[in-house]
């Protein structure tokens, strides 16, 4: 894992089990240290459901990246997080007795923006928050 400037933060985790928690940490850990700790609970949340969904396929690297840009009153703290799988994810609706499918509907509801960028080698699954000051 690397922590990187001041309003970027990068990490590298592998597509292990511990990594969605190891992702949970790092994002708290860097948005408290912006000050920004009433959006950890929601980020951490969204982070950890995106790389637990990378991981249910992914056998290489799982990239996350936290971009914070002051935006008057607020900050926008945007968060991506990268596989090498080319495979789109969609939204869907789960029912009640399904085990998964929650991921994408809940950071839809929740983020203030959301979307999916195809890369070369996979691609990139992000959602912005709106953080108050």
């Amino acid at each position: 894992m690397s922590d990187t400037q001041d309003d970027c933060a990068e990490w590298v985790f592998p597509a292990r089990p511990d990594s969605a928690r190891a992702a949970r940490s790092a994002v708290r850990e860097r948005l408290r240290g912006w000050g920004l700790s009433s959006a950890d609970d929601v980020a951490a949340l969204l982070v950890s459901e995106l790389v637990t969904n990378a991981l249910r396929y992914a056998t290489a690297p799982i990239g996350v990246r936290l971009l914070r840009r002051p935006a008057g009153a607020v900050d926008v703290v945007l968060v991506e997080v990268s596989d090498p799988l080319p495979e789109l994810p969609h939204e869907r609706r789960a029912h009640p007795e399904d085990e998964g499918g929650r991921g994408l509907h809940l950071v839809a509801s929740t983020a203030r923006r959301w979307g999916i960028r195809p890369a070369a080698g996979g691609k990139t699954v992000w959602f912005e928050l709106s953080v108050p000051r």
